[in-house]
């Protein structure tokens, strides 16, 4: 006689695709556990600007754990031809700042709210399927099991290999946290630094969160001329320095790599998906990916609840199939428009640079931010198509 499992769904990975994940197959009713490997409230590397689509992900949670508010950028184009623009005091906010650790806790809370179980310092081994269920084998030796399993786990974690996720795109980010005196708060508050850097599709930041900066650069990780490891880390030095940092005390010092997926890349094997970091998505140009983890996590948690609610195994695979087409309708024709627009940065950068000083180019990038311009409409303006078709010639 086949046993049931023990749980309807379980999420491996307690970042925000998986606690995403978690909240909304509880919410439709699943039973669903948190296998984390760490323990919350944990430091993650990452920038940790919300943009309008994470906020409107997440705007039933109580409280934003925000640091700060963005209403101005600062913008460089290899350290020169610097300027500023700024959004009126009273407007929406261009971005809301978190650390990852508040930030991951609220939305942890949230999932238990609905109902689901975290098991914390739980390192998930590998996975296997037989029976109508999921075997988690776990680093202590010991064996959960589910009807269904959603990976967000990272790009290098044991579900992503599982299921074969394939990555078109590979880049290194190396920042630092880097604490500032009370007395220079106010310097740095309500304004992100953006520069434009050397490397083919780099860029430099600095997103203030109140006594801390998170100061970092991002590069692909090789290049036609090599790997950039080196010069990506030359790249924060100088970063760093030019901004006066070099002398203030850097709390954290940290790298990931981050990786955007093929196209035609798996996000299900079996009764296990993928989602967030570990099915590779994330916007291919800028790197965000918390927007994407949130909402790919949303879809995964729904369809993962529906297919263990299913009475037959077509009815699972069809429930589970739903959530490829919705990733690939939604976050993947975003991913295919901004991989158009990161082909031409990556060649001209001074040209977007100059764009973004201009009134209009102004105005597009705050429509960005707030998630109020998908780039795939952007795409879809006759002078966009123009002015993209005449950049890749040149």
């Amino acid at each position: 006689m086949q046993q049931q499992p023990e749980w309807d769904v379980a999420v491996v990975g307690g970042g925000p695709a998986g606690l995403a994940a978690a909240h909304a197959a509880a919410m439709a009713g699943a039973s669903t556990v948190i296998l984390e490997r760490a323990e919350h409230p944990r430091y993650k590397t990452c920038g940790g600007g919300l943009i309008g689509a994470s906020l409107n992900a997440v705007r039933d949670l109580p409280v934003i754990p925000a640091k700060d508010e963005i209403r101005a950028v600062t913008c460089s184009l290899r350290g020169g031809r610097e300027f500023t623009r700024a959004e009126p005091a009273s407007g929406r906010p261009l971005l809301q700042m978190v650390m990852r650790d508040d930030f991951d806790a609220a939305l942890l809370e949230r999932a238990l709210a609905a109902g689901a179980k975290v098991r914390q310092k739980t390192v998930v081994r590998g996975l296997s399927e037989e029976d109508g269920q999921v075997a988690i084998r776990l680093g202590d030796g010991t064996t959960v099991t589910a009807a269904v399993v959603i990976g967000a786990d990272g790009s290098a974690g044991v579900t992503g290999r599982h299921v074969g996720v394939t990555f078109a795109q590979v880049d290194l980010g190396l920042e630092l946290e880097i604490a500032i005196p009370p007395a220079e708060v106010p310097r740095w508050a309500g304004r992100v630094i953006l520069d434009w850097g050397e490397i083919p599709a780099s860029y430099g930041w600095v997103f203030p969160k109140g006594d801390r900066l998170t100061v970092g650069v991002i590069a692909a990780r090789k290049t036609e001329a090599g790997p950039q490891a080196d010069a990506t880390r030359a790249y924060l030095r100088e970063f760093v320095a030019r901004l006066g940092l070099a002398g203030h005390e850097a709390v954290r010092d940290s790298g990931h790599l981050t990786r955007c997926r093929r196209e035609d890349a798996p996000l299900r094997a079996g009764r296990v998906i993928v989602a967030g970091d570990a099915a590779g998505l994330l916007e291919p140009w800028t790197r965000e990916g918390i927007s994407f983890a949130l909402r790919s996590g949303a879809l995964a948690g729904a369809s993962a609840a529906k297919a263990a609610a299913a009475g037959s195994p077509a009815g699972l695979a069809s429930a589970l199939d739903e959530y490829g087409v919705a990733i690939d309708r939604g976050l993947g024709e975003e991913m295919r428009a901004s991989r158009k627009l990161l082909a031409v940065f990556t060649r001209h950068p001074g040209f977007f640079h100059g764009a973004m000083s201009t009134r209009l180019g102004w105005r597009l990038f705050t429509r960005f931010c707030r998630s109020e311009l998908p780039y795939q409409e952007f795409l879809q303006y006759r002078y966009a198509r123009l002015a993209l078709s005449v950049l890749n010639r040149l």
